[in-house]
C-alpha cells in the first residue's frame, strides 16, 4: 500500500495535512493507497515555488522548454505498461482503455513540443505610414489544474505539457480518488531536468482545490468536472479576474438514421456506451432512433448486444486483453448514485429493458460493479434523459425525422459530443451543421478528437471561451500583446 507525497519545487515531501483518504482499487474494494488532505498553507507553498521559477522559466527560450517534454514523452512511453496497469487498478477500466490514454498523452506532448511554432505572433508592415504593427504572444504566470478521476493519466497532458511550452509554471491538483497515477507519471516529470517550481503536483480534496482558485498568484484554472462544480469554479474565477476553462458534464447522444450499416452502427454503440463503464465525458449514455424500424431495430439489437458485454475485473489474467471489458463504476457512492436513477426512470414511467443491478462478478463481490442497462420509450426531459448519470445506463427515444432528432438533442441542457450513424452526406452535413454540441461524429460513436484539434463542448457542458489541447489552447496560456511602431530617421 502506498501513501503518495506531493512534487513541490523539485521535491517529493510529506506534505503537511488534515488526514488521509483511502484510495480503493473499485473492482475489489481493497485499500491499495492512501492520499494526504493537503492544506492551504500547503498549496501555497507550491504555488509560491511556481511562482518564483516563473521568473526565470518564462524568459528561457522556447527551444529549450521544450526539449524536457521530449525526455518526459521517451520515459512515459518506456513505462507506459506500468502506468497503465496502476491506472487500472485504481480507477477500474480495461487495460485496453488505459493503454488507449496513455496514447494521447503522447500525442499532447508532440503537439506542445511544436511550440516554437505554435507560439509564433503576427507583423504587419505598414500597418499605417512608416508604422508597424506586431502580435507577441507572452507567458503569463502561474496555472493550475484540478483532474477528474475517469482520466487521471490524459486530462492533466490537455493543460500541462502546452503551460510549460509556452513558458508559465504549472500546479496540478490530482483527484483524491486516484492519485496514483499521476504519482507514478510525476515520478518521470522528476527525471527529465526541469527546473526546480516549474511543476508542482498537489494531493487533497476541494479544500485544496479552492485554494488553488483563490490564490492571487495562480493566473488561470483548468478542470473537468460536473456542471454545478464548473460553474462555481467559473463564477469564482471571473470574480477574482483570473482565466479558467471548466469541462463540465454531458448527455451525449447517437442517432441512428434508417439507412445506418446496423451490425457496424451496433458494435460502435456498444463501445461508445460502455467503455469505461460509461465513465467518460464522451460516452454515448442516449439513443435516438429515426425511424418506427430503426427503433425496433436498436430495441431489439443494441439490447441483445448489451447483454453479451463481459463484466469483469478488467486486470483478470483471463480477460486483461480483451477488447470490450467493463469494469466496475469508481465507487461504493457513484454506484448508489446510479441505482438511484435506475430507480427513478422506473417511477418515469420508462421500460427497464435491460436491468444491471444485480451484476454478479466472481471473485469481486466487494466491487462495485454494475452491469448494462438499458430504458426504452423513453421520453426527451424525463430524469434519466436529462441527467448526466456516468454509469452503463443508456437510454432509447424515438423520433420521426432527423430533424426531430437533432430538436431533442438540441433542446438539452448540455452539448457536449453527439453522432450520427448514416451513409447519406445530406444527413451528414444537416446534422454537423446543425446540431449545438461541441464535438460531433460521423458513423463514430467516440468523437473525442485527436490532440491535435480542439476538445471541448458547448451550452452546459462547457465554461470556457477556449477549449482544451491542441494549437488553440495556446491562447489560454499566453496574453496577446500588439505592439504598434514607428522610427524616425536618425538626424545626420
Amino acid at each position: 500500500m502506498k501513501t503518495v507525497k506531493n512534487y513541490v519545487n523539485g521535491q517529493w515531501i510529506e506534505p503537511e495535512n488534515s488526514g488521509f483518504l483511502d484510495v480503493e482499487n473499485p473492482s475489489t474494494g481493497q485499500v491499495i493507497g492512501k492520499t494526504p488532505l493537503s492544506t492551504v498553507t500547503e498549496v501555497n507553498r507550491a504555488i509560491d515555488a511556481a511562482a518564483e521559477a516563473f521568473k526565470d522559466w518564462s524568459h528561457t527560450p522556447v527551444s529549450r522548454r521544450v526539449q524536457p517534454l521530449y525526455k518526459l514523452d521517451e520515459l512515459l512511453r518506456e513505462n507506459e505498461e506500468k502506468i497503465a496497469r496502476t491506472l487500472v487498478e485504481e480507477m477500474g477500466k480495461s487495460l485496453p482503455d488505459a493503454r488507449a490514454e496513455m496514447k494521447r498523452i503522447f500525442e499532447n506532448i508532440e503537439v506542445a513540443c511544436g511550440m516554437p511554432v505554435l507560439q509564433q505572433g503576427d507583423k504587419l508592415i505598414g500597418a499605417s505610414y512608416d508604422i508597424d504593427g506586431e502580435v507577441i504572444r507572452l507567458p503569463i504566470g502561474v496555472f493550475a489544474m484540478i483532474a477528474p478521476f475517469n482520466f487521471p493519466a490524459m486530462v492533466p497532458f490537455w493543460f500541462l505539457p502546452y503551460a510549460l511550452a509556452t513558458g508559465n509554471t504549472y500546479v496540478v491538483k490530482a483527484s483524491e480518488q486516484v492519485p496514483l497515477t499521476m504519482q507514478s507519471i510525476v515520478e518521470y516529470i522528476d527525471q527529465i531536468g526541469l527546473p526546480k517550481g516549474v511543476f508542482n503536483l498537489i494531493n487533497g480534496d476541494n479544500v485544496a482545490g479552492r485554494a488553488l482558485i483563490d490564490n492571487p498568484l495562480v493566473k488561470g484554472v483548468s478542470l473537468v468536472g460536473s456542471t454545478r462544480t464548473c460553474r462555481t469554479v467559473s463564477e469564482r474565477c471571473a470574480q477574482t479576474h483570473k482565466r479558467c476553462q471548466a469541462m463540465g458534464s454531458a448527455k451525449n447522444h447517437l442517432v441512428a438514421m434508417p439507412d445506418a450499416k446496423v451490425d457496424d452502427m451496433i458494435r460502435n454503440m456498444i463501445t461508445s456506451c460502455y467503455g469505461c463503464a460509461g465513465q467518460r465525458c464522451m460516452a454515448a449514455s442516449a439513443i435516438v432512433a429515426v425511424g418506427d424500424a430503426m427503433y425496433k431495430t436498436i430495441c431489439d439489437r443494441f439490447i441483445e448486444a448489451s447483454k453479451s458485454v463481459l463484466v469483469a475485473n478488467p486486470l483478470d489474467p483471463k480477460v486483461a486483453d480483451e477488447s470490450m471489458v467493463m469494469g466496475p463504476v469508481i465507487s461504493a457512492r457513484s454506484k448508489r448514485f446510479i441505482i438511484k436513477m435506475i430507480d427513478a426512470g422506473i417511477k418515469e414511467g420508462a421500460t427497464l429493458a435491460l436491468d444491471g443491478r444485480d451484476i454478479d462478478v466472481p471473485g469481486c463481490e466487494n466491487g462495485h460493479f454494475i452491469g448494462p442497462t438499458v430504458f426504452t420509450n423513453v421520453k426527451p426531459g424525463m430524469e434519466i434523459h436529462s441527467t448526466e448519470i456516468f454509469g452503463p445506463v443508456v437510454v432509447v427515444l424515438k423520433a420521426g425525422s432527423l430533424d426531430e432528432a437533432i430538436r431533442i438533442i438540441n433542446d438539452h441542457q448540455y452539448g457536449n459530443g453527439a453522432s450520427i450513424y448514416t451513409q447519406n452526406g445530406y444527413y451528414a452535413r444537416k446534422f454537423k451543421l446543425e446540431t449545438k454540441c461541441g464535438m460531433i461524429g460521423i458513423n463514430i460513436g467516440i468523437p473525442a478528437p485527436v490532440a491535435y484539434l480542439p476538445f471541448g463542448g458547448m451550452k452546459e457542458s462547457q465554461f470556457a471561451d477556449i477549449k482544451a489541447q491542441s494549437k488553440t489552447i495556446v491562447n489560454f496560456f499566453t496574453e496577446a500583446k500588439i505592439v504598434t511602431e514607428r522610427f524616425w530617421p536618425e538626424e545626420d
